[in-house]
C-alpha cells in the first residue's frame, strides 16, 4: 500500500510541476509544449525522489481507559517546515477511533479493549494551506496495552482417580486454567494452588503445571472412597493483587484386593428336609468383604468326613451356598455338625491385609434334618431276572421295597396291564401268566408300582426280564440248487447240505436220508456240513421220473430235534466240464398257503351261494306263474313299435286281457247281453286275413306256456305290424297283405309237418273276411 502511494504522490508531483512550467512558459511567450513533448525530450524531465521527511513518535493506548473525552496518544510531526498545513489519517480506526487535528495531535474518541484488538494500522499524509501535499503517506501504528482486566477461567470440570495404597508422589490429573490477558506480562502468568475450602490431607498441586499428586501412601478406599480438593488459579504470578478463580476437583480412591472375607457369624444353623434333592442350595454362609466384588475371591473347605455330604460353592455375590452332595436320611442321621474354614486368594491379596486380625475365617455349621413322609424305596434301582422259554414259571424272583420312615407302612405291589409277567401283591413274587417264545420275543421290560397301604406315597422301579432260549425249533434244511448230470458216475458229489437253527443254543447238525434212495447217498462229515453222492446211474433226459431224497436233520441238542425235507434234484444234460446246457426240473411239493386256500374256499362260498338265489328264484317265477293261471285271468298287454320311428304314435298299447277267452276253434266268447264288436286283432289285420287265426294261434301259446315248466312265461305279446302312421316306410310286415297279392307261394308250408299249420293255414290258402262276434 505504501509503495501505491507513494507512486501516486510522484504522479501528483509531476502533473504539478507541469502545470506550473506551462504557466511560465506561456507568460514569457514561449510556445507551450505538451506532455508528450517532454516525456520525449527527456527521459526523466520532473520526476524526483524525495525522502521522506516524518517523524514519529511511539503511540500507545491504555486499554479500558475511559473517554468521556477524547484524549490525546501523540502527535504526527514532519521536519518539513510549512507556516500553514493539514493532516489526514486512514485505516483501521480512521476518524472514528482516532482522529487528527492541523496541529498533528492524535486523539482517542472512545475505551478500547486489547483483548479485542490489539493493534490499529493507520496512515497519515501532511498538506499545505493549499490542500497541496506535501508529506506523502506513511504507515504507523497505535498498540493498546494490556491492563489486568480479564480473571483466569477453568475450562471444564476436573475428575481423576486414585487407587489405594498407592505411593507418594502419585499423579492424579493436570488442571489448566485460562487467562484472556497478555500471557507476555505478569497480567496472564498464572499460579496453581489447594484452598482450605476442600481436603488438604492427601493431595498437593504443583504452582506452574497444575499436576494434583499424592502426597501421602495410606489411601484406603475402605475408609474414605472419596476426596474433593478445591483448586485456585491467581493471575499476576500469584501476586496479592492479582485475580483469582476456583473449581472443584473430585478424586476418587479405586479398590484393590487389600481385605481379606470374613464370616458374619461365627455360627451358622440350617434347617433342611431329608428329601432334599441333591446338588441344591441349602443355604447360604454369608461373607463380608470390604473390598468391591470384583476383589472378592474367597474359597471355602469343609473340616471332616462330612465334606463327602456338604459342599461349599461360591455364589453370584461371593458368598458361600451350602450344596448336598449325598441324600439325607432323618431316621439314620438326624443333624450334622461341621466346621468351615474361608481363604483368601494369596495371589491377587495386597498384603498385609487391613482386617488381617479382625477377619473371621472359621464358622460352625449345624444342620438339623427336617422328617417327611417319603415314597417306598426299592432294595434295588433295577430288577433282572431269567425266565425259560415255552414254560410257565411261577416263581421268577421278588421285588422287594421298605418304607423308609418310621411307620414302616406295609406295601402293596402291583404291574401294568398287557404285561406276560404278574406280581404277588403282597411278596413281590413275580410269575408268568403264560408261556414265553424266545423266538418271537427275547427279552420284556416293565415297571412294578410299589404303593404304601392304604393309598399312600407309591414309586416304581424297572425289571427286566430275559427269556432263556431251550431247543425248541427244528433244524432247516440250507442248500444250493442240486442238479445230477446224465453222464455223472458214481460217487459223484452233486451238492453240499448246511442247515440252521432259530434257537440260540450252538447246534451240531448231523445229515442222513430219512428213507431208502436207490439213486443218490449223503455222506456226513461232522461239521455241520454233508455232501449228496451219486449212488447208481445213469441218468436220462428222456426219463419222465422226477428225482429227489428225504433229508433227516438233527441239531444235537437237549431235547433232540430232527425234521425231514424232501430235496428235489434237477436231471440235467452236461458238458465235459459238468456245466449244466439243458435241465428238467426236479420235482417240487406243490403246496398252498392258508390265505390262498381261505381265498379259495371264500369264492366257492360265493359261487354257491349265487346258485341257490339262482334256483330259488326260478322256483319262484314258476310258482307266480302257477297261481296267475289258478287265478282265472291274466291280464296282459299287447303292444305295438314302431321301428323306424316316427314319434310318441310309434308305439300303441292293446288291451289283449280279451283274448283269454279265446275259443281253440278261433271264435271269440260273447256274453249274451253284450253288442256284438270286431275283436282286437280284427282290427289290426287286413280285411283279407282271417280274424280267426290269431287267437287260436294265441291260444296254443298260452297252452304250451302253461305246460313247458323249462321255458319263462310270455308275460307281454309284441307285435310288430305296423311302423307308426308318420313312418314313411310305411308296414313291413306282411300281417296286413293279402294273400291273394302275395308273390310268394306258402302251400309248402303243410308239408313242413304240424308245428307249421297255423302259419300253412294264415298264408297258405285265402279265407273269407269275417269277424267273430261276442
Amino acid at each position: 500500500m505504501m509503495a501505491r502511494l507513494q507512486l501516486w504522490t510522484t504522479g501528483l508531483a509531476a502533473i504539478v510541476a507541469l502545470s506550473v512550467s506551462l504557466a511560465a512558459a506561456g507568460e514569457s511567450g514561449l510556445p507551450a509544449m505538451g506532455a508528450e513533448q517532454i516525456v520525449k525530450k527527456e527521459s526523466h524531465p520532473v520526476l524526483f525522489r524525495k525522502k521522506r521527511e516524518w517523524i514519529w513518535n511511539s503511540l500507545y493506548v491504555e486499554e479500558e481507559k475511559p473517554a468521556p473525552m477524547p484524549y490525546k496518544i501523540g502527535q504526527l510531526k514532519s521536519s518539513q517546515r510549512v507556516e500553514v498545513k493539514s493532516f489526514r489519517i486512514d485505516g483501521e480506526g480512521a476518524n472514528t477511533i482516532f482522529t487528527v487535528d492541523h496541529k498533528g495531535d492524535l486523539f482517542v474518541t472512545r475505551s478500547l479493549d486489547r483483548e479485542e484488538k490489539n493493534a490499529y494500522h493507520l496512515t497519515a499524509r501532511m498538506y499545505d494551506g493549499n490542500n497541496k501535499l506535501i508529506e506523502d503517506a506513511g504507515d504507523f501504528v497505535v498498540q493498546v496495552t494490556d491492563i489486568n482486566d480479564n480473571t483466569p477461567v477453568f475450562p471444564r470440570t476436573y475428575n481423576g482417580s486414585i487407587t489405594e495404597r498407592a505411593v507418594i508422589g502419585t499423579p492424579v490429573l493436570e488442571v489448566r486454567a485460562t487467562d484472556a490477558d497478555d500471557a507476555t506480562t505478569a497480567n496472564g502468568e498464572l499460579r496453581y494452588s489447594l484452598t482450605p475450602a476442600g481436603d488438604l490431607s492427601a493431595f498437593e498441586i504443583d504452582s506452574i503445571s497444575g499436576v494434583i499428586s499424592c502426597k501421602v501412601n495410606t489411601l484406603d478406599r475402605e475408609t474414605n472412597s472419596q476426596y474433593l480438593v478445591v483448586v485456585k488459579a491467581q493471575d499476576m504470578r500469584g501476586m496479592a493483587s492479582g485475580s483469582t478463580s476456583t473449581t472443584s476437583v473430585t478424586i476418587t480412591v479405586t479398590d484393590i484386593n487389600d481385605n481379606i472375607a470374613s464370616f458374619l457369624q461365627k455360627s451358622y444353623e440350617l434347617h433342611v428336609r431329608e428329601d432334599h434333592k441333591l446338588n441344591e442350595k441349602i443355604g447360604t454362609l454369608t461373607l463380608e468383604d470390604r473390598d468391591e466384588i470384583q476383589h472378592k475371591q474367597p474359597s471355602f473347605l469343609i473340616v471332616g468326613e462330612n465334606s463327602k455330604m456338604f459342599n461349599v460353592e461360591l455364589s453370584p455375590n461371593k458368598d458361600g451356598d451350602l450344596m448336598l452332595k449325598q441324600a439325607l436320611d432323618y431316621e439314620t442321621t438326624p443333624s450334622y455338625t461341621f466346621t468351615v474354614q474361608v481363604r483368601e486368594n494369596l495371589r491377587s491379596l495386597h498384603l498385609p491385609a487391613d482386617n488381617l486380625n479382625s477377619a473371621v475365617t472359621t464358622a460352625q455349621v449345624n444342620i438339623k434334618v427336617l422328617d417327611v413322609d417319603e415314597a417306598p424305596v426299592f432294595s434295588q434301582p433295577t430288577y433282572t431276572f431269567t425266565v425259560v422259554e415255552e414254560r410257565i414259571v411261577n416263581n421268577i424272583g421278588t421285588v422287594t421295597a421298605r418304607d423308609p420312615d418310621k411307620a414302616n407302612k406295609s406295601i402293596r405291589y402291583s404291574i401294568d396291564k398287557d404285561c406276560p409277567i404278574s406280581i404277588n401283591p403282597i411278596t413281590g413274587q413275580l410269575s408268568t401268566l403264560r408261556t414265553l417264545d424266545r423266538e418271537l420275543k427275547a427279552s420284556y421290560m416293565f415297571q412294578v408300582r410299589a404303593q404304601e397301604e392304604p393309598s399312600g406315597l407309591e414309586s416304581f422301579v424297572k425289571v427286566n426280564i430275559i427269556v432263556q432260549d431251550i431247543n425248541d425249533n427244528k433244524p432247516e434244511l440250507t442248500v444250493d440248487e442240486i442238479f445230477v448230470c446224465e453222464n455223472d458216475p458214481n460217487n459223484t458229489v452233486i451238492g453240499t447240505l448246511r442247515a440252521t437253527d432259530k434257537d440260540d443254543q450252538p447246534a451240531s447238525f448231523t445229515f442222513g436220508l430219512a428213507g431208502p434212495s436207490s439213486n443218490f447217498s449223503i455222506r456226513d462229515f461232522g461239521n455241520s456240513t454233508a455232501d449228496v453222492l451219486v449212488k447208481q446211474g445213469p441218468f436220462s433226459l428222456d426219463d419222465p421220473k422226477d428225482y429227489s431224497v428225504d433229508v433227516r436233520i438233527s441239531d444235537g441238542g437237549r431235547p433232540l430235534q430232527t425234521s425231514v425235507t424232501k430235496l428235489a434234484i434237477k436231471l440235467c444234460h452236461c458238458d465235459g466240464r459238468r456245466i449244466a446246457t439243458q435241465c428238467k426240473a426236479g420235482a417240487r411239493r406243490m403246496g398252498v398257503s392258508v390265505h390262498a386256500l381261505i381265498a379259495i374256499l371264500l369264492c366257492i362260498l360265493t359261487i354257491l351261494v349265487i346258485v341257490i338265489l339262482f334256483v330259488m328264484r326260478k322256483r319262484y317265477q314258476k310258482d307266480s306263474l302257477a297261481s296267475m293261471k289258478n287265478s282265472g285271468e291274466i291280464h296282459e298287454q299287447l303292444v305295438t313299435y314302431d321301428e323306424e320311428g316316427g314319434g310318441e304314435m310309434d308305439t300303441n298299447g292293446y288291451d289283449v286281457s280279451i283274448l283269454t277267452s279265446a275259443c281253440h276253434d278261433g271264435s271269440l266268447l260273447r256274453h249274451p247281453d253284450r253288442h256284438p264288436h270286431p275283436s282286437l286283432y280284427a282290427m289290426v289285420q287286413k280285411p283279407t286275413a282271417c280274424k280267426g287265426d290269431m287267437a287260436v294261434m294265441i291260444e296254443v301259446k298260452k297252452d304250451e306256456a302253461d305246460h313247458d315248466r323249462d321255458g319263462f312265461p310270455y308275460d307281454t305279446l309284441h307285435i310288430y305290424g305296423y311302423e307308426g302312421p308318420e313312418s314313411l316306410a310305411g308296414s313291413l310286415s306282411s300281417l296286413q297283405s293279402s294273400s291273394t297279392a302275395s308273390n310268394l307261394d306258402y302251400d309248402f308250408l303243410n308239408d313242413w309237418g304240424p308245428r307249421f299249420r297255423t302259419l300253412a293255414e294264415l298264408y297258405g290258402v285265402d279265407a273269407p273276411d269275417y269277424y267273430h262276434q261276442y
